[in-house]
């Protein structure tokens, strides 16, 4: 993309400001605009795995969170019994880096400083209407406050619920998978855990997983967690989910006797002000990620959505946008924008759906073998070099 194009971000999010960073190694200037009035600073902790950890590095990131994050290399599986039924390795130095659990915020707090040091300039209270006009060389569009803008490129990094994404998919809404995560947060201490290999989650064929995950750099606080079948709830009903977090800690002490006593000394006290609630959202395989004239495109959650079983979610989007920046700056030598995107789509799209069918394996091999149940074959650790270890530029080439 020549240097005198512009391309406009919508989202400050995660993926919207790393994808104002890689765009900017590219020399290609860009903007973002953010229906909020400041960056957000909530959210609880994500996990980071060496194929991400490798974009952050390259971004100058890495360094700048490693000390306020947790680092580990193995997910575990246990049983009601307390029994290891498997492990999945989330990081290693082989991969070059360890898995790293990390704030939201922490990593927010960051990139948007290093957008600011960078000039790239962040537009707050800038909420995303519809396109007006798109042309083979521009698009337009208008924002909440009646104002318009017109770029070389719209990137919609506006998540799942993306207004963007309206712009291909007038009639496509998210689906809710009827299912919600309740966490909290508690001191590692409490659990009394010495020696017990974390993060973990323990299986129960009545109440599903438990979920143990360590966080802060020292690992001296552990989010705590189990899934919850929920109806679709309009924004009054989740507004009075929200306001009475009672029920959460309930749920989460619910059938605390029939998991091991690590889980029952988890839930012993939980402060409802460390209490979260996350619905589970999904949307189908779309058959495009850009516009019919290339100038608008979605990437992320706003393009697809991930199971949290392989813990990829925000790690693919990275990949996105590292991959996206690559290749757009390409167009022009000898390849057209719909070439490149094509292309590009084509790549993630395969990427995406073999960490999909991973999920299905971890899933499948996690849960306690029934009787009668066929041996499926599962990727063994060292199977997992396509996903950890990738060389994203030759990848483009």
């Amino acid at each position: 993309m020549p240097p005198s194009e512009n391309v406009a971000i919508i989202g400050a999010g995660l993926s919207g400001l790393a994808l104002a960073l890689t765009l900017h190694q590219q020399s290609i200037p860009c903007t973002i605009y953010e229906a909020r009035s400041a960056p957000l600073d909530i959210g609880g902790a994500i996990m980071l795995s060496p194929n991400a950890l490798h974009i952050l590095d390259t971004l100058g990131v890495y360094q700048r969170i490693k000390s306020e994050s947790y680092e580990f290399d193995g997910l575990y599986f246990r049983s009601e019994n307390d029994e290891l039924l498997d492990s999945y390795e989330f990081g290693n130095e082989k991969y070059g880096y360890h898995g790293l659990r990390v704030y939201r915020h922490v990593l927010i707090r960051e990139l948007s400083a290093m957008v600011a040091e960078a000039n790239i300039p962040i537009v707050y209270n800038k909420k995303f209407l519809h396109v007006i006009s798109e042309t083979t060389s521009d698009v337009t569009w208008e924002f909440a406050d009646g104002t318009t803008e017109t770029a070389t490129c719209l990137v919609g990094a506006d998540g799942i619920h993306s207004r963007v994404r309206k712009y291909l998919y007038p009639d496509l809404e998210p689906t809710f998978t009827n299912a919600i995560g309740v966490t909290a947060a508690v001191p590692i201490k409490q659990l009394e855990a010495d020696g017990y290999e974390l993060p973990v989650a323990i299986m129960n064929k009545k109440h599903g997983a438990f979920v143990i995950a360590p966080q802060l750099s020292d690992g001296s606080e552990v989010l705590i967690g189990r899934q919850k079948r929920a109806p679709q709830l309009d924004r009054e009903g989740w507004d009075r989910l929200l306001s009475d977090k009672q029920w959460c800690v309930d749920f989460l002490r619910g059938g605390a006797g029939d998991f091991p006593e690590i889980v029952q000394r988890a839930v012993s006290d939980i402060p409802l002000t460390k209490v979260n609630l996350w619905p589970f959202y999904v949307v189908p395989k779309l058959d495009r990620w850009s516009s019919r004239l290339c100038r608008v495109v979605i990437l992320g959650d706003a393009a697809h959505a991930i199971p949290p079983s392989a813990g990829q979610g925000i790690n693919q989007a990275f990949e996105d946008v590292y991959t996206y920046s690559l290749i757009v700056a390409k167009e022009g030598s000898n390849t057209s924008l719909e070439q490149v995107l094509k292309i590009w789509q084509r790549g993630r799209q395969e990427r995406v759906e073999k960490v999909l069918k991973l999920n299905a394996q971890i899933d499948m091999r996690r849960m306690p073998k029934q009787s009668g149940d066929e041996e499926q074959e599962v990727p063994e650790e060292s199977d997992l070099g396509w996903l950890y270890r990738v060389d994203f530029d030759a990848m483009v080439e």
